[in-house]
């Protein structure tokens, strides 16, 4: 057995605190391999944390694989056996994956609207990776999807009738998202319009969703909800200052993650609430959606993204019905965003 295996086991035998110098002398090492054989262990998705005494003590495991989805859909998430899962250690992007199926079937609708056999195969399809070498965020900036670090997954819905309001997904995703976020770890999370989730004022989650039109009927046959959530902290310093996870939001509470798998169980939960909420009532889900707000009543600069105007500042007043952001400019007339890109002051964070 390999350094790493007998100190997994070892931990997972005791669950109190071992020393290193004891763990080295049971496998026989150096202090420094000990230390270099966790590390690796928690790249591998295992939490092993460290105490000030010099000891280690496992508090989590997380593999991460198409098994471990699967054995957890049959015993906890049920609602999701008819669900395709397509798991990838490494892809480019997931969203793009998607695209890629739905471009190759070309329609997926009879004439008469309803779902081809391939396109009941594809709805509700999940694709799941590790990481992703090119991720992608709005506006067709990058998104870093590193091994061991998050959850980066995209899932194909294509409902009965098409997609009647595409606000609603973007919107609904969020909301789902945020669910999921409180529900496992108890964490007070919030959205930044339109669909980015953030945690001790970073940026934990970033959402993509894009639609397929059909041109013949100008309706929304299909859409793919691409989500990435940072889990542990293993984040660029580059973008440390803005981007943040579960992990470093709860070692801010002096808590810790003790889910096991919970890459594999978030994944689903999200999923799970997805499929649900886009059959609750509309008003509902926009009224939590504004509650779960940071920003209104908050200083913005927005970025048109259409046409050659200029930035400008706002306060947000509030959210209308339709997940749009109604901001107050200085001259005190009011816009509605239904699009765009907008960015916070700095004090703007400050409860």
């Amino acid at each position: 057995m390999t350094t790493k295996g007998k100190i997994l086991n070892l931990l997972e035998k005791q669950k109190d605190v071992i020393s290193g110098q004891k763990l080295a002398s049971f496998c026989n090492v150096s202090r420094a391999a000990v230390w270099k054989a966790v590390n690796s262990l928690r790249n591998e998705g295992i939490n092993i944390e460290g105490t000030t005494n010099g000891g280690y003590v496992l508090r989590s495991r997380d593999t991460f694989n198409k098994k471990i989805l699967e054995e957890l859909v049959k015993t906890e998430y049920p609602e999701l056996k008819d669900c395709t899962i397509e798991f990838f250690d490494e892809i480019d992007s997931t969203n793009s994956y998607a695209k890629r199926l739905l471009s190759e079937e070309g329609s997926i609708r009879n004439q008469s609207g309803e779902l081809t056999e391939k396109g009941k195969k594809l709805n509700n399809m999940l694709i799941i990776a590790s990481s992703q070498s090119n991720g992608r965020g709005r506006l067709g900036r990058s998104f870093i999807s590193k091994s061991g670090n998050g959850i980066y997954f995209s899932l194909i819905y294509c409902p009965e009738n098409g997609i009647q309001d595409a606000a609603k997904i973007t919107a609904f995703s969020a909301v789902a998202v945020y669910r999921s976020i409180k529900e496992l770890f108890n964490l007070d999370v919030k959205i930044k319009w339109i669909n980015d989730i953030y945690a001790d004022n970073k940026k934990i989650c970033g959402i993509l969703t894009e639609g397929f039109t059909n041109f013949e009927t100008g309706t929304i046959e299909s859409s793919v909800i691409g989500i990435g959530i940072n889990i542990y902290d293993k984040i660029d310093s580059e973008i440390k200052s803005v981007a943040g996870s579960i992990q470093a939001a709860l070692d801010s509470k002096n808590e810790t993650i003790t889910i096991d798998n919970v890459r594999s169980r978030l994944t689903l939960r999200i999923v799970s609430n997805l499929l649900k909420i886009f059959d609750e009532e509309y008003s509902k889900v926009i009224d939590e959606y504004r509650k779960a707000s940071f920003l209104i009543g908050k200083k913005i600069t927005v970025i048109p993204v259409i046409g050659q105007n200029k930035s400008y500042e706002a306060k947000v007043i509030d959210i209308d019905d339709n997940a749009s952001l109604i901001v107050e400019l200085e001259d005190r007339t009011r816009k509605t965003l239904v699009s765009g890109e907008i960015s916070l002051h700095s004090n703007s964070f400050k409860q």
